[in-house]
């Protein structure tokens, strides 16, 4: 792998490729909504892209054709507008065909129960838009009638479960209902946040002498931290759910335990003391754990700054070495950044090695989406700032970015005080060309970092040279250029330190500069040790104006340090008759 190189699915293009974490996702969504924007286009005209020109046509890479093919009013027409997503018109024709009299069989009921459900009503991106922009404005006028703000936070947080919507319409009107009628409520109610409602639904389901299938239970399941408000209390409905399913004989899945885990992590203590035994659970019944399991175990320990312990992480990570993971659970991609934090939250660096070695087994590489795998790095780059040698540090810098991840300013921060604490403050000037790259000398923050390093002690000339070099390209970014961006203010700890740079590398004219014009145009004064620097710059580069300058501008700004300037130069200076 090129370490230069940037991810596979960028452009080879310098224009393309890009600068920082900012970029990175930009450019990855950006393709991403041209893909969706070909499909929209494909089913909004599909009359222009009728026609097949491959030789041999291979149909798993053609447009699909969306366009339905029966006419009038029947229920075949129905189940074709099933099949083909289309909501509003399965609504319509379903409606047509009730009040025609024409009796829909139960099936077919069911399917556009599973339709409705699974969209919530929804179904075009302009119709979202606008539901999205009623749904606010409901829960902003609703708001103070709300007795549970996370029931609040639950419903705002996608397409709500509107009020007799039409499946609760169709529900009502079914002449009968099976237990997958109920089932299909159940569980579009807890995905549209109607988790309330979805309760009453279960316990009609109840009434009615119908059995539940596991996926609802893992649905209700789900659901119960938005039911219950303590902790025991979830805990004690979680126990509820699980008995129903061992009295109607519904065996447990994966899923099932990966939503007990999933509640428990909204169960503070009482998640901690019995999430282990329905680990041991899962095992009794064969049931092999996926990365989300281990995600939700990570999530209930580590949660908390004051638990220490390494040992329930390091018997998971030795789990997930030996196995290469297949997707069974939309939470298993978030395990290896929730890992990762745990090991940064216990400053271990050899659980950070471990989890490395885990991710590059078998196919597990791929549960790191670009988002998920900049942050798992910037993690670790943090991590290994904070407990490994500096060579050890510059070694994984070099070959991390820009191939694995783009550093983040505290990324930046964290190297900076690393090369600070083992006194390699020589590598700072190629610290500084990366931070141009991706975009990061514009902060105030990294600025006065550098500056501060830079500029506190004494270092040898080819150093100093760097040094200046740096603080030359930081004034010009306080400078007005050719570039319409706007300029960041310059202050007194900044200016001092550029211009003690500029003095150590004998620069004497771009020091005054500093001192004469900036320091006047942000009203500050320079303080003693920026003279004292200027002046050790003048006796070095034999400029005795420039050292009379220095007396005449600090007895006019009524400095004490005047008096201690005027004998220093009198004293260092071999002044004529007219300069004394």
């Amino acid at each position: 792998q090129d370490p230069t190189a940037a991810h596979y699915m960028f452009q080879d293009d310098p224009f393309l490729m890009p600068r920082n974490a900012a970029n990175s996702r930009l450019f990855s969504l950006s393709k991403e909504s041209g893909k969706n924007a070909a499909k929209y286009i494909i089913k909004q005209f599909p009359q222009y892209f009728d026609k097949t020109f491959a030789e041999p046509n291979v149909l798993c890479l053609m447009p699909e054709n969306l366009t339905p093919r029966i006419e009038g009013v029947s229920e075949e027409a129905l189940k074709e507008r099933i099949h083909l997503r289309n909501v509003k018109e399965s609504v319509n024709l379903f409606d047509q065909l009730v009040q025609a009299g024409t009796p829909v069989s139960l099936e077919t009921t069911n399917s556009l129960l599973d339709l409705l459900c699974f969209y919530g009503d929804g179904e075009s991106a302009p119709e979202k838009e606008e539901e999205a922009k009623e749904d606010l404005e409901e829960t902003e006028a609703n708001a103070s009638e709300q007795k549970a703000p996370k029931r609040q936070l639950q419903r705002a947080s996608g397409p709500r479960w509107r009020e007799n919507n039409n499946a609760e319409r169709i529900f009502k009107i079914m002449p009968e209902r099976n237990a997958h009628s109920y089932c299909t409520m159940i569980r579009g109610m807890v995905k549209h946040g109607a988790s309330d409602k979805a309760y009453d639904m279960y316990v009609d389901l109840l009434n009615e002498r119908h059995k539940a299938d596991v996926h609802t239970f893992n649905a209700l399941i789900t659901a119960v931290p938005y039911l219950k408000e303590r902790f025991v209390e979830r805990w004690e409905l979680a126990k509820v759910f699980l008995n129903h399913m061992a009295q109607q004989e519904v065996q447990p899945n994966l899923l099932t335990f990966n939503a007990l885990l999933k509640t428990l992590r909204r169960c503070g203590g009482v998640g901690r003391s019995v999430s282990l035994l329905v680990i041991k659970e899962m095992e009794a019944l064969g049931i092999e754990p996926s990365l989300a399991t281990y995600d939700h175990l990570l999530s209930i320990f580590y949660r908390s700054v004051d638990l220490n312990s390494s040992g329930i992480i390091s018997e998971v990570l030795e789990d997930v070495e030996k196995r290469s993971f297949t997707p069974q659970d939309p939470d298993d991609a978030n395990f290896f950044a929730t890992a990762m934090q745990a090991c940064c939250d216990l400053k271990d660096i050899k659980l950070a090695y471990q989890l490395n070695k885990a991710l590059e087994k078998g196919d597990n590489w791929k549960f790191l989406d670009v988002d998920r795998l900049n942050a798992y790095w910037s993690k670790f780059f943090s991590l290994l700032c904070m407990m490994e040698q500096i060579d050890v540090v510059l070694k994984w810098y070099k070959e991390m970015s820009p191939s694995l991840f783009y550093p983040t300013p505290k990324n930046i921060l964290d190297l900076l005080q690393a090369l600070d604490a083992a006194n390699h403050l020589e590598v700072i000037p190629s610290v500084w060309e990366d931070m141009k790259q991706l975009g990061f000398n514009r902060r105030p923050d990294l600025l006065e970092e550098l500056l501060s390093l830079m500029s506190r002690d004494q270092h040898p000339e080819e150093t100093r040279l760097a040094f200046a070099k740096c603080a030359e390209d930081i004034r010009a970014v306080h400078e007005p250029g050719g570039r319409e961006q706007a300029l960041l203010e310059w202050t007194s700890s900044t200016l001092g330190h550029v211009a003690l740079l500029f003095s150590r590398a004998g620069r004497t004219q771009d020091a005054w500069y500093v001192m004469m014009e900036r320091f006047q145009q942000i009203n500050r004064i320079p303080t003693d040790q920026v003279m004292d620097e200027f002046l050790t710059c003048a006796k070095q580069t034999n400029c005795p104006e420039e050292a009379i300058k220095l007396v005449k501008l600090a007895a006019a700004l009524g400095l004490p340090s005047s008096q201690k300037l005027k004998s220093r130069t009198e004293k260092e200076f071999e002044l004529s008759e007219k300069q004394k």
